[in-house]
């Protein structure tokens, strides 16, 4: 058995094969080195990000500060707060949209993974 410490919850948003955004619930392993380009940190919000939107690239959204709740193509929603780990990879089609549910703000930190580089999500067992 797995020790739950060696990971951290994550949420994946992907496409469906027709091209729909959906997401499902995961894991990330802890203290593996990954492969990614750089980095910044937002606590700002323009108002197309809060329509539907495909991810700019693939990346992980590290939520700082607040509660956000995403609505995918099938009208199902997720909750991300901190200490659960976003990996935006639905980058094409009419994606998903957000809004802030707890705070003023949301505070997170972009994290885009390289070209072709391995995420290490690991989804759970359906």
């Amino acid at each position: 058995m797995i020790d739950a410490s060696e990971f951290v919850f994550a949420v994946r948003l992907m496409n469906n094969p027709d091209g729909e955004s959906t997401f499902e619930n995961g894991k990330i392993p802890v203290l593996k080195p990954m492969n990614t380009t750089t980095f910044w940190i937002s606590n700002k919000t323009e108002e197309w990000e809060k329509a539907d939107h495909p991810a700019p690239r693939r990346q992980y959204v590290v939520t700082l500060k607040g509660k956000v709740r995403f609505k995918v193509s099938d009208g199902s929603t997720f909750l991300i707060e901190p200490g659960i780990i976003l990996l935006a990879e639905d980058v094409e089609g009419k994606g998903h949209s957000w809004e802030i549910e707890e705070g003023e703000k949301w505070e997170r930190l972009y994290i885009p993974i390289a070209e072709n580089a391995e995420s290490f999500f690991i989804p759970d067992p359906k």
